[in-house]
This record gives C-alpha cells, sequence and structure tokens, in this order.
C-alpha cells in the first residue's frame, strides 16, 4: 500500500504528493516544521509541538492556513490512513508557490504537509554503547541573523555540522555558539552530568527549546536529580562524568566519546540510564 500524504486538507498517494518548483519553502528554505512521535496511538506532547510549530511560523510572519486543533486532526487522519500506531511525523508548513524573487508576498498561499512514516528506530546496542561526536567547525547561528529558536526549513548550519561528523566516521557533531559556548548537537539538545548535577545549555546559547528536553527537566525533577541550565564550554564535555543528547527522533542517547575522548568510563552511566528508563515509562503512560 502507497503510504499516504496529507496535504492542505487532502490525503495523496506519496508519488503524487508533490508541490511547485516555485513553492518558496524549496526555493528559499522559507517555511517551518516540526518532527513530533506518536507512541502507541497517541501523540506525544502535541501541544507543546504544535505551540512551537505556531511559534516559529509567527516568528517569520508566515500565516497558518489551518489552527493546531485541525493540524492535529490532520496528523490523526494520516496516521489511520496508514494503518499505523507508533510512527513518526513530519509537519511542514511552507510559504507556498510564488515567483523566483523573494519576496514573500508573491506566495499568496502557504502549503501545510503532513507525513507520518515508520518510527526510524535506532539500534539497541547504540542505547547501550552510547555514540561518538566531534566539535564542528561551523558556528552556531548568530541569534540576531537568524534565531536558532525557529525551527525553519534551512538547516544548512546543521548539515554543514553533519557532514563533518560523516567525515569523521562519527554519529554526530556539537556545535558552538559565536561566543565559544556549546550550543547543541546538529539536531538534538546535549546534557552534562558531573557530580550527580545535570547540566545543559540555556536558550540564550543559540539552542531550540527542545520538546524533549523539557520532558526531561520534568522527570529530573520528578527523580530528584538536579538540572541546572548554564553557560558550558568544551572543556565542561571533556570532564563530564556522563553526557547525553535528547531529540523526538533519538529519545536520550548517551554520548560515550567526544572528539576522540572518552566521557566518563565509556558507557552509559548511572544518571543517564535512569533518565532513559524513565522517559521510555513517561512516554508510554501517554
Amino acid at each position: 500500500m502507497s503510504l499516504k500524504i496529507w496535504i492542505d486538507g487532502k490525503l495523496l498517494d506519496k508519488e503524487h504528493a508533490t508541490v511547485s518548483v516555485f513553492d518558496h519553502g524549496l526555493l528559499y528554505g522559507d517555511g517551518v516544521f516540526e518532527g513530533i512521535r506518536a507512541y502507541n496511538g497517541r501523540i506525544f506532547e502535541c501541544k507543546a509541538h504544535l505551540r512551537r510549530l505556531s511559534d516559529s511560523a509567527k516568528s517569520i510572519r508566515l500565516d497558518m492556513t489551518y489552527s493546531t486543533e485541525q493540524i492535529e486532526e490532520g496528523m490523526l487522519t494520516a496516521m489511520k490512513a496508514n494503518n499505523l500506531i507508533d510512527c513518526y511525523f513530519r509537519v511542514v508548513i511552507t510559504r507556498g508557490p510564488g515567483d523566483l524573487g523573494i519576496d514573500p508576498r508573491k506566495s499568496k498561499q502557504p502549503v501545510t504537509i503532513i507525513i507520518a512514516d515508520q518510527v526510524g528506530v535506532y539500534p539497541k546496542e547504540m542505547y547501550e554503547k552510547g555514540i561518538s561526536i566531534i566539535s564542528s567547525s561551523y558556528v552556531r547561528q548568530h541569534p540576531n541573523a537568524c534565531s536558532p529558536r525557529i525551527k525553519s526549513l534551512n538547516y544548512l548550519n546543521n548539515i554543514l555540522g553533519k557532514i563533518e561528523a560523516n567525515d569523521a566516521g562519527v554519529h554526530d557533531a556539537i556545535m558552538y555558539n559565536h561566543e565559544g559556548n556549546i550550543s547543541e548537537m546538529t539536531a538534538a539538545n546535549v546534557f552534562f552530568v558531573r557530580d550527580g548535577i545535570i547540566a545543559t545549555p540555556t536558550t540564550s546559547c543559540g539552542i531550540l527549546e527542545g520538546v524533549t528536553r523539557n520532558a526531561i527537566f520534568q522527570i529530573a525533577a520528578k527523580l530528584g536529580v538536579p538540572l541546572i541550565e548554564k553557560r558550558l564550554q568544551r572543556a565542561d564535555m571533556y570532564i563530564a562524568d556522563e553526557m547525553f543528547v535528547t531529540g523526538t527522533g533519538a529519545e536520550v542517547m548517551p554520548v560515550t566519546t567526544a572528539d576522540h575522548r572518552v566521557i566518563g568510563s565509556g558507557t552509559c552511566g548511572p544518571v543517564t540510564k535512569k533518565l532513559m528508563d524513565a522517559f521510555h515509562g513517561h512516554v508510554r503512560e501517554g
């Protein structure tokens, strides 16, 4: 059965789910998106994700054609049409078709796309052994250039960091901001554990404020594990007892090697393991 894609209220076969070559989302990366998970038929943190989508659209002055309630209904429709229970959604809103100039006024109607597909689950051993990363030479975008808190279709900054990771034969790259402080991974938030205290960069460090990141805040508080937001530097990574990253796709993933240096014991640490297990319970509780 062909995958069904929801575009502007219609379900289309994957082969026929297309946008105009004049769409400014394609021509200029002018648009926003969200990656969202469903567990056992329930959309995880749906309201938080759709609020961030709405905030991103508002930040770039993109008027959403559909309300967040209508988009949620579209997600459920796409999930049901594809007979999925555990799935990954990609919700995309483009500026819509215009002309070859950058003027957004030429794009009269945004295009809303909802893809519901199988979850790309990472191998179990990766969560046990952890991943290896490097430091990217590419600096995270300055917040006054284009705020990293906007989840836009222009991901080139992150992609260049990912290419460096690929070239180095590791899983991902950590990116620094214009002040030299740790920001985030190419597509995930980052946390460090030192003496039983979790630390993560603040939103002013050039990060996308992750929904999974916020869930970890709640879980840590429930478990009584101290968690702080602060400016962090490369040295903080090298001396950490544990390191892990969070994201919709990765969930909670330990990092055991950074810049060819072993982090902590070189395995998934006890605090990370506790949070990982609690997160899995959290998402399945709804």
